[in-house]
Formats: structure tokens, sequence, C-alpha cells
């Protein structure tokens, strides 16, 4: 059977979805009210979509039972899940608690479809050649694209002044420059292993340099130290010493310039060493905010019993701007003490991978973690951290199944005769599925 007609449209539609997804945390409009009817159309509409993608795989000729591994990720994140929804019993805020809560459940569904549709290709189409990394990395240059051609059409909509605006960072209000920062960083990472893989290196080279172009205009200090993280993980898994050599020489040519354009900005080493006025907030969060709640804290997303946690020591703030104190204050020391587990069961799932899996899981989990630390992070308020979490922790989740039962070996004999099934075990007749473009 040639299923390539089949895969070329599934890798089609996985992108464009992903695109429309990640496209929904974005704020298009200033006007409040269609930029929240865009965001629950299309989150919400793509996880619809997703799902009935991963159904048109399963009626094209696939199971959807699976063999689950490193379960305790997936249950710990679940059990995450459970105390923030029976914190809006406490939550100095329950609307808006139910809000958060709701929208990091809709991601963790979203998530687990996405990915459950590449654990079936995987299985069912040995050979194929969809990738999630190519998703990944074209989402992201998709997504950076219109900040390219309108940082020179509408620089005002699409540049942020900063520091009384004597400097300007790519992303706008459509975008915070770090959370966009963190995406370049992500899809960088992602389209590295399309230069490894595709004989044609071009194109992905162009995407390449455009969107490390837009990360240096983002000037995030805390993705570009991720990136280059990333960046010798790959050189040091290369067997070339030229290549090794030229990179380092490469670095060491350019590190005296991001210093002066990236890392002294206004404020100097002071402004670096506060994490840019973040440590003094941060010691009035845990001396002050968390003795009042230490427990279980103020409720899924809440910091404080109002709005905004005050001190005299420092500025007032919504978010604590460190994913983990997040947890701290939001679920207390319980709730901080699941997710520190969580997230440890979820990197040593990591490292039970192939290599190459285990270099793009990494890959993922640098700038997200390092994101995590200075901004909204892998476990606060709704943004597009959340899902790449979700993606990371459903990629070691799914195996194939050992055994199918008798009537998956009958749907398979009717709806792909290319397979082989001896008592309830799969086997392959065709090894070589064509090629997509």
């Amino acid at each position: 059977m040639d299923h390539s007609k089949f895969l070329k449209n599934v890798n089609t539609l996985l992108l464009i979805i992903l695109f429309i997804m990640v496209a929904g945390f974005f704020t298009w409009s200033e006007n409040v009210a269609i930029t929240r009817v865009i965001k629950v159309f299309t989150r919400i509409g793509m996880t619809v979509a997703i799902y009935f993608l991963h159904q048109k795989i399963v009626n094209y000729g696939a199971i959807s039972t699976y063999k689950a591994k490193n379960i305790f990720a997936p249950f710990l994140y679940v059990g995450y899940l459970l105390l923030g929804f029976a914190s809006i019993m406490w939550s100095t805020d329950p609307g808006y608690s139910l809000l958060q809560w709701v929208m990091t459940i809709e991601s963790f569904v979203f998530a687990f479809y996405f990915m459950k549709c590449y654990m079936l290709l995987d299985i069912y189409f040995p050979g194929h050649t969809i990738r999630f990394y190519n998703t990944m990395g074209n989402t992201v240059f998709l997504l950076i694209l219109p900040f390219m051609i309108g940082m020179y059409i509408e620089p005002d909509t699409f540049f942020r002044a900063v520091e009384g605006g004597t400097d300007f960072r790519l992303g706008g209000y459509i975008m915070n420059p770090n959370e966009l920062g963190m995406l370049t960083g992500l899809g960088l990472s992602c389209l590295i292993f399309d230069i490894y893989r595709k004989p044609k290196k071009l194109w992905t080279i162009i995407k390449v340099a455009i969107i490390l172009y837009a990360l240096v205009l983002t000037k995030s200090r805390s993705s570009l130290v991720g990136f280059l993280l990333i960046i010798f993980f790959h050189i040091r898994r290369s067997k070339s010493v030229k290549l090794k050599l030229a990179v380092y020489i490469a670095t060491a040519a350019i590190i005296p310039i991001m210093v002066q354009t990236l890392i002294m900005r206004s404020g100097g080493i002071d402004d670096i060493l506060s994490m840019t006025g973040r440590m003094p907030f941060w010691k009035a969060l845990i001396a002050e905010g968390l003795p009042r709640e230490p427990m279980l804290g103020f409720g899924f997303m809440r910091i404080d019993y109002k709005d905004h946690f005050e001190s005299v020591h420092t500025y007032a703030g919504h978010m604590t701007h460190n994913t983990f104190l997040q947890v701290l204050m939001n679920l207390g020391f319980v709730g901080f003490a699941i997710v520190i587990f969580q997230l440890f069961f979820t990197i040593g799932g990591f490292m039970k991978e192939q290599e190459e899996k285990k270099l793009m899981l990494l890959g993922i989990l640098i700038p997200v973690m390092i994101n995590s630390m200075t901004e909204f992070g892998i476990f606060g308020e709704a943004n597009y951290g959340i899902l790449f979490y979700h993606f990371l922790i459903f990629s070691i989740v799914f195996d194939k199944p050992e055994r199918l039962t008798r009537l998956e070996e009958l749907f398979l004999n009717r709806k792909r005769p290319d397979l082989t099934i001896e008592k309830g075990v799969l086997t392959f007749k065709e090894q070589n599925t064509p090629a997509i473009a």
C-alpha cells in the first residue's frame, strides 16, 4: 500500500493545527474582547481538531491503545492538576483560578492527542518521515515571520520600547519579548535536527538565520544563554574537530558584542545581579507572603489575598516571574513538592530515550526551563511554555502495545493488508514507506 498521500496530508494538518494553537497565545488585537474570542476559539478549536486528526489516523489503519511508560511523570502532573482544582475552594479569587485551571487542562488534553498522533505514526507507518521537531521548527518559523515583516511596516506595533524609550525589543505588546525569545530558542533547537537529516540544507539554514536574527532582536538574555547551551550540546555530539573549533572561535568572537548589546544594558552589572529587579520581589514574597498560607497557598495561580502582592520593600506584582515560586505561593509546600518530583521523573524519562530523541527533548526543555526562572514558565499562568512542557511529558509516555486483542486484529486485517499479525503481535510485510518532501 502507498501511504504517501495520507502521510503528507497528516504532516500538513499537524503543522496547521500546531501553528493556530500556538498563535492563539499571542495578543493579535488591542481590543480585549476580540483577543479573548480569538484565544478561546483557537485553543478549543485546535483541541477538537487534533482529536479528529487522531481519529483520522486510527480510522485509516491504526490502533488507539498503547502501553504506558514513565507513568510517574503524567500521574504526578495529574496530581498537581487535582490539587489545583481543589484549591479553587480556598482560592482568593475562585473565578480566576478556575479559568487558569481550565486553560491548563485544555493544553494538557491537546498535548495528549498531539503526541499520540506521532506515536501512531511511529508504530503503524514504519519508515515515515514526519518528525515532531520539524513540525515545531516550522511552526516557530511561521510565527516569527509576521514579526520580521511587521517590524519594517509597523515598528510601533512589533517593537516594545524599554528603558525609558532608549531601547527597543522585538515582540511589542503582541508577545512579551522574553517569551518570544524563548520561542525562537526552541525553534532553533528543533530546526538543527533538520540540518542533520535533510540532504538539501539551504532552506533550513535560511530559516535558522531568520529565527536567530529574531532572537537577537528580542534582546532576551535568558533565551540567548539557552540557545548557546543547546549549541554546545550539539557540538559535543559532533565528531568533527574542525566544526568544534570553528564554533568555539565564532562564539569567542561574538561574546564581546553580546556583552555590550544584550548583557550590559541600562543598569549594568547590578541589574543582572538583581535579576532586573526580581530578587527583592522574590525575597519579599518568601519573607512576607509565604508565611500567610504556607501549606496550600492562596489558590491556583494566586499569590496573595489581593490581585497583586504588595510590599514596602519592592514593586507590586500580579505574578512571581518564577514558575517554581509561583507554585509555592499558589499551592504551598504541598504543591511545590509535587511539581519538583514531577519534574524529576520527567527528566529521568528523557535519560532513558535513545540519544537523538534525548537531545531533542533536552533542546526543548532548556529554553523552556530557563524562561521558567524569570517568567510565567511551565507551572505559571497560561502561556505556551506550559503547552511545550506537556509535549515533553507525553513524548516519554507512549509505547507500542505488547499484544493486540482479537477485535483489533480483525480491524487491522481489514484496513491494513500490508500488516501481519501473529498471535496478537504486529509485524510488517513492507518496511519502506515513501518519503515526504
